[in-house]
């Protein structure tokens, strides 16, 4: 004969109570020698697992009237985890919650409640507002930096004039606002501008500094002069 611990729920909270009930039970295997269901260590057919394989939560769950122990890799929702060297449980969260990490830090609320610090209050304190997930936040606005400068004019294609162009300036967002803070303003403009003349290349030009200047003459008494390119070496 085995004495074993059993949970008992009890006001809508998970009680530990020392009861001692007798099974012929054995691990892996219920009372009536048919196997226990999955994660269990010992079970009954009447009352499901007693016991579990480490590292998995015992869990009370209701089957009509009757309450039945189940071996779970997670708690689930509305309750939190509770791990000790003996045995690891699952125990339901406070009403207003309706999931929690722990006995007094709610993670999510009941509809109607808001979420501020691991609590759930009728409403958010001054100066916070609630964000989709009825989390209170505090009210944040846009932050913009400084423009930057101006960028070259080009020209675009839709533009008949040959010599004009458009420019371009931005800013940066340096702090996004929260659902209730102030928008950010436009982060880029556009203005027209003139394409400046390119200037031609320096290869093409020729300088007179190069040219020299001779004395033909042709067939009459007549003399005039011409500049030739002189060679450069």
């Amino acid at each position: 004969m085995e004495t074993i611990s059993a949970f008992s729920q009890l006001s809508g909270k998970n009680l530990l109570v020392d009861s001692l009930h007798n099974f012929k039970t054995a691990d892996c295997s219920s009372s009536a020698g048919r196997p226990c269901p999955a994660g269990c260590a010992t079970c009954s057919a009447l009352n499901g697992c007693l016991s579990c394989k480490p590292r998995l939560f015992f869990h009370l769950e209701l089957d009509g009237m009757r309450q039945r122990g189940t071996c779970l890799s997670s708690c689930p929702r509305g309750h939190y985890g509770t791990r000790s060297q003996h045995i690891s449980t699952c125990t339901r969260c406070k009403e207003d919650c309706a999931s929690c990490f722990s006995e007094n830090f709610c993670t999510h609320c009941h509809p109607g409640h808001f979420l501020f610090r691991g609590k759930c209050e009728i409403s958010c304190p001054n100066g916070l507002t609630a964000n989709a997930l009825m989390q209170c936040l505090p009210q944040v606005h846009c932050e913009v930096g400084e423009w930057t400068d101006w960028g070259p004019c080009v020209r675009r294609r839709s533009m008949r004039a040959y010599r004009r162009g458009e420019e371009t300036r931005t800013r940066r967002v340096l702090q996004s606002p929260s659902a209730s803070g102030d928008p950010c303003p436009h982060v880029s403009e556009i203005r027209k501008c003139v394409i400046k003349k390119r200037p031609k290349s320096p290869n093409r030009l020729l300088s007179f500094g190069n040219w020299k200047r001779k004395t033909a003459t042709c067939c009459t008494a007549n003399t005039y002069s011409i500049l030739l390119p002189q060679k450069t070496f």
